[in-house]
């Protein structure tokens, strides 16, 4: 179970790197962002707003009380005072009054609470402190007010604020949950967008690559809307059009050319050979010979072409069958033994057992066979050519490997290219088309082509 796991978690690592490339990903991040900044910031505005409205609330309320017991000793003096004071400590409901009459020398005469605090000035309209009311045992918040009435005398008055503290942290625990709340649906919200835009684009991706693989019909499906994605389909969909419409006229301009250059080659070639066997003069006879090989040379170019422009066309995948693979290649083998034999090499073969997969068997044997006779041709001297079939990560591989001198790396790519030959090559007869049709049958198969070092030599390889 850790072995699986690590490895689940090795192949998860490369596919979040992608995703965290991709176009989507940093839409996703970006739209997460936006509405986590919005909510975040409305949700910071109310909280700040709400905590400034309550604590303007207290301190009106504190102000207020000041100046009504001001007005009370204004209007009768200390006895009014007094009695306004006990009627404010007798009805108090919510949040309790804090009343403190007391002398010039901060001596207490009035109130519920015991001492004048050291810490309160004479005269401040607002103070957040912490006090014992009259026989509480436990100190409470309280926002107070004091001034100094004209005998002289301090007057301090406030109430327990407590409770709003514990509403504020109500409304800040609420505003946490709700800004928590606002993450979730934000991210949730940036991966729906993303994956609806990932889905249209999806479309178009998945049309892009039919048609690449030789599906020419596909098309981009529209809704008729007339937004952004219907209009890019629209226009995918006419170059589509224009595309297929080039390319059935380039495929039957190259059939038709193939075929109509076979004919002529094809009678010339029996011309030749009738010539050849009546023909007595032996000058004659080799000229006839070499012209004879040079029109067979030329009808396997025009076979090799009319093959390599119908698999990169798509033409074929309907002949696609379940194969046995060993089986495959060990028909190869009894096949291009003789001619190995011939020419001083020995053919392994070597396949995994229980390898079976959809291909186009005649295309297939044809471009390992290709490779085989490419092996035969270039690995001089004789030697050893294996061919061989093994499962890789993700698919199949088929390789010919030979132990002669290959082919240098920085030169690899130029020995594939159509009628490409390299200097070493130019004495021996061939049309340089070989491993275009390996390449071209190879993408025919959704596949690929590569050449390696077989150290020694050179292993041509068809992943699929």
């Amino acid at each position: 179970m850790p072995a699986i796991g690590s490895a689940r978690l090795r192949e998860m690592k490369p596919r979040w790197g992608q995703f965290l490339r991709s176009v989507t990903a940093r839409f996703v991040i970006v739209a997460f962002l936006v509405q986590l900044t919005v909510t975040g910031g409305i949700l910071l505005f109310v909280q700040q707003s709400s905590e400034t409205a309550l604590a303007a609330e207290q301190k009106a309320l504190v102000v207020e009380l000041r100046d009504d017991l001001v007005s009370a000793w204004h209007a009768g003096g200390d006895a009014a005072l007094r009695t306004i004071i006990d009627v404010r400590l007798q009805q108090a409901h919510g949040s309790p009054p804090v009343i403190l009459l007391a002398s010039a020398g901060e001596d207490p005469i009035r109130g519920n609470l015991g001492d004048w605090p050291t810490v309160l000035p004479a005269q401040t309209d607002w103070r957040a402190i912490e006090l014992y009311r009259t026989g509480s045992d436990r100190a409470e918040l309280m926002g107070v007010a004091s001034t100094t009435l004209p005998n002289g005398e301090r007057l301090l008055a406030g109430h327990v604020i407590t409770a709003s503290l514990r509403l504020a942290r109500v409304n800040e625990e609420a505003i946490t949950a709700a800004l928590v709340i606002g993450v979730v649906f934000a991210l949730l919200s940036a991966l729906l967008i993303g994956r609806v835009l990932s889905n249209q684009i999806q479309g178009v991706v998945t049309t892009a690559r039919d048609v690449g693989e030789g599906r020419l019909g596909r098309r981009v499906a529209t809704d008729g809307s007339g937004d952004a994605f219907d209009a890019l389909g629209q226009s995918v969909n006419a170059m589509l059009d224009r595309i297929e419409a080039l390319v059935s006229q380039l495929r039957m301009m190259t059939d038709g050319l193939a075929h109509d250059l076979r004919s002529p080659v094809t009678r010339i070639k029996v011309t030749l050979e009738r010539a050849i066997i009546e023909t007595d003069d032996e000058t004659a006879l080799a000229a006839l010979e070499r012209v004879s090989n040079e029109a067979e040379t030329l009808l396997g170019m025009l076979s090799t072409a009319l093959l390599i422009s119908r698999a990169e066309a798509g033409i074929g995948r309907d002949r696609f069958v379940d194969t046995d693979v060993a089986a495959l290649l060990e028909d190869l083998g009894e096949v291009y033994g003789p001619l190995a034999e011939d020419r001083g090499f020995e053919i392994a073969v070597e396949a995994e057992p229980g390898l079976h997969v959809a291909l186009h068997r005649e295309l297939i044997g044809q471009a390992l066979g290709n490779l085989i006779e490419n092996a035969t041709k270039y690995a001089e001297g004789g030697g050893h050519i294996t061919v061989r079939a093994a499962r890789e990560a993700g698919g199949i591989a088929l390789s010919v490997a030979d132990d002669g001198p290959g082919i240098p790396e920085e030169r690899r790519e130029e020995a594939m290219r159509r009628f490409g030959r390299l200097d070493p090559a130019r004495h021996i007869t061939g049309s340089g088309l070989g491993l275009s049709l390996v390449e071209a049958v190879a993408r025919l198969h959704q596949g690929s082509f590569v050449l390696e070092d077989a150290e020694p030599g050179l292993r041509a390889v068809i992943r699929f």
